[in-house]
């Protein structure tokens, strides 16, 4: 191993790359140098070889040369330590101190088959010896980050052995960038923080050391997968997978230094777009091969590449339907290509009929991904991963979760959440999604105490989909644009790793990770206000957007701020249909679209009902008069006036509460978070007056406590 190069920083949150001094200055989020301190300051022996383990010994190298500690990798002598990281089937260990705090993780690990997997590790106390205990080099980087994430509590002489696998295999981001400047999408399509981590200009940014800086981060919250271009794929972006393959290893030769695959987006048209025939058609023998020998030499130059993602027959989309196919056909087309190599597709359920006529009240785009894949399930190859986004609509603030995924026992599903905020509030809000998040992977289809959605990721023998989410990254100097946001892509690769986390407690170690004690004047205080800004931050843009799971009421095209009849009579199937009498879709089975009966009984029974139906998803599923009593004792309409109001009270709160902390964390933070919260003000004001207003011009039924409204 080569030692790198130590860099001094420039204050407590930017830091200049350790692998090029060159670069410009990124913010560090969650790995600050601070966030290294107890495990810098002291003894550590590294034992183990490969790439990965590399990797450990860099990080912790560079840790130890900050702080004073010292590191050994493998050495011919003995040696006192505090902390060894190793392989738990390495050869023997050099050191007595070494081999006896080996000795006592194997004696702690008591497990059925004794395993750790490929990323598992064991943290356990041997006398005054940390251990980290893997099978596998991945499982060292991981437990290296976590005893990062528990600074001094790691070496805690009273700590109990702690076991840690990841719950889901594949726990993976989709990037929705564009490699050429999209004239309608841009360079990223529904991206808030600037442009592209991988492409500029129509070719790839080159900026290696922050693509290594990004790899870290991933790394240390527990992302293992990643796509590099958006699934709706224009010409630039199909020629990755032939003549524009090297731009493409070059980003997996450094994101494999992190364990993370790299996966790529392709077209189904790629035997007529790319390699000159007149088809597609799965069925067709020359279709077949060009997809078998393509793939072929995807992976003679990326080994490790992780497979497809396919956005097929949607949104303009080709797909299988145009040769009079269905989608398990065209899904297994390229998995078959893939399965020699170990790949998977993953094949979205995003499928809905986009030329929707408004005046036809049968058609519900809410059903659409149930009827078309529901009668295809058992027939899916084993490494076709069918991806379902959480909801049955758009990743909208609340909405139920998606039937599809309690009704495909038989197929691969992996449940897509959207990190970057396209419907909440696009990063330029605070709100915080982990909450929501771990109410969908803890509901459980089958009524409660039955299995979750967590248990349909995960799958029988961990063999299931995984979770995926849409990046939110970008290449500004705070990844995500809004300083805060970075917690909801710390939160998504955290609870891939173990959906069972209490949110609140992630988003704490979020905030110890990137606002360390050294680097902030009052690191309780800081933690506090953060916590009281943060944690219900998704239920206060609930509160002063759309009311009671009706959805969307957003500005067509950007999707920003309210416009509440800008998509009532489009072609996009997402309708309120208020009218003087009511609002609401009526998905009932008999009275509606039927919707509420894809369900399993039990959630079926209760949707079906407007007595039963939980208050926050109401309007989803009925068309209710305003005066409609909600389980919490007021009306529909009283309800919308007041949260409304309320939201607004809360976000001007969040402003003020952020101002305490001026002086206290680094001033380029703090002002980002200033800007940002200036205009979430601004706009929630603009939300509460443009909704209030709509509904009592609706209604005619006024405010019971008398507030203006225009």
């Amino acid at each position: 191993m080569s030692t790198p190069e130590f860099v001094d920083v420039e204050g407590p949150m930017f830091v200049a790359d350790p692998f090029d001094v060159e670069e410009p200055q990124v913010h560090a989020a969650w790995l600050p140098p601070e966030a290294f301190r107890s495990l810098g300051a002291r003894r550590v022996l590294v034992h183990g070889d490969g790439p990965l383990v590399d990797t450990v010994l860099d990080e912790v190298a560079r840790a130890c040369a900050r702080y004073g500690g010292r590191m050994w990798h493998s050495p011919s002598w003995d040696v006192d330590v505090d902390l060894v990281l190793t392989l738990r089937r390495a050869d023997a260990l050099p050191s007595s101190t070494a081999q006896a705090a080996r000795a006592a993780g194997e004696a702690a690990l008591i497990d059925d088959g004794r395993t750790l997997g490929d990323e598992g590790f064991l943290l356990a106390r041997a006398g005054d010896v940390t251990v980290v205990l893997a099978d596998a080099p991945a499982g060292l980087l991981y437990g290296l980050f976590h005893v990062v994430r528990l600074c001094a509590a790691a070496f805690d002489p009273a700590r109990p052995p702690e076991l840690h696998r990841p719950a889901l295999r594949r726990r993976m981001l989709n990037h929705w960038d564009n490699v050429a400047v999209h004239p309608v999408m841009g360079q990223v399509e529904r991206g808030y923080a600037g442009g592209s981590i991988f492409w500029r200009d129509g070719r790839p940014r080159g900026d290696l050391a922050r693509l290594r800086a990004y790899g870290r981060l991933l790394a240390a919250s527990g992302i293992n997968a990643i796509s590099v271009n958006n699934v709706n794929v224009a010409r630039a972006e199909a020629r990755l997978l032939t003549d524009r393959l090297g731009d493409v290893a070059e980003i997996a030769d450094v994101l494999r230094l992190y364990g993370i695959r790299v996966h790529l987006s392709v077209t189904f048209a790629a035997p007529v777009a790319l390699g000159g025939l007149s088809t597609a058609d799965p069925a067709d023998e020359a279709v077949r091969a060009w997809w078998a020998a393509t793939t072929r030499a995807v992976y003679e130059r990326i080994p490790d590449f992780g497979g497809y993602v396919v956005k097929a027959d949607s949104e303009g989309q080709p797909g299988p339907f145009t040769y009079g196919r269905d989608h398990a056909d065209g899904a297994n087309l390229l998995a078959e290509a893939l399965a020699p190599h170990g790949g998977v597709v993953h094949w979205r359920a995003f499928v809905y009929d986009h030329h929707q006529d408004w005046r036809d009240r049968s058609t519900d785009r809410a059903r659409a991904a149930y009827d078309h894949f529901t009668p295809l399930d058992g027939r899916f190859r084993t490494n076709v991963v069918l991806q379902v986004k959480f909801g049955p609509v758009d990743f909208q603030v609340r909405e139920p979760v998606s039937p599809v995924l309690a009704a495909l026992p038989a197929t691969r599903v992996a449940v897509e959440f959207q990190v970057t905020q396209e419907y909440t509030g696009q990063q330029r809000h605070i709100c915080h999604l982990g909450p929501w998040w771990s109410e969908v992977l803890r509901f459980a289809p089958w009524g409660p105490g039955g299995r979750t959605i967590a248990d349909v990721a995960t799958g029988e023998k961990g063999e299931g989909g995984g979770l995926v989410a849409v990046a939110n990254t970008g290449d500004d100097p705070f990844w995500t644009g809004h300083p805060l946001a970075q917690a909801n892509l710390y939160t998504f690769g955290r609870l891939a790793w173990d959906p069972r986390l209490d949110p609140r407690a992630v988003l704490d170690e979020w905030m110890t990770l990137t606002f360390p004690p050294s680097a902030t004047a009052d690191p309780e205080l800081v933690r506090r206000t953060l916590h009281e800004i943060m944690d219900d931050s998704w239920r206060t843009y609930e509160r002063y957007t759309a009311p009671l799971g009706v959805g969307f009421m957003v500005h067509p095209g950007d999707h920003y701020g309210p416009d509440v009849d800008g998509y009532e009579y489009s072609r996009w199937g997402t309708y309120h249909f208020a009218d003087r009498d009511g609002v609401g879709v009526d998905r009932s089975r008999a009275s509606g679209t039927g919707f509420a009966g894809q369900y399993p009984p039990y959630w079926a029974d209760v949707y079906e009902s407007p007595e039963r139906c939980p208050d926050e998803l109401l309007l989803f599923f009925h068309h209710v008069s305003y005066t409609h009593v909600l389980h919490s004792g007021s009306t529909v309409i009283q309800h919308i006036y007041d949260t409304h109001f309320a939201g607004v009270e809360e976000v001007e709160a969040m402003r003020r509460r952020w101002q305490t902390l001026n002086g206290m964390i680094d001033p380029a933070v703090y002002v980002r978070v200033a800007e940002r919260l200036d205009e979430q003000v601004r706009s929630a004001i603009e939300w509460r007056d443009q909704i209030n207003t709509y509904f009592l011009r609706k209604s005619g039924v006024p405010d019971a406590h008398g507030r203006r409204i225009y």
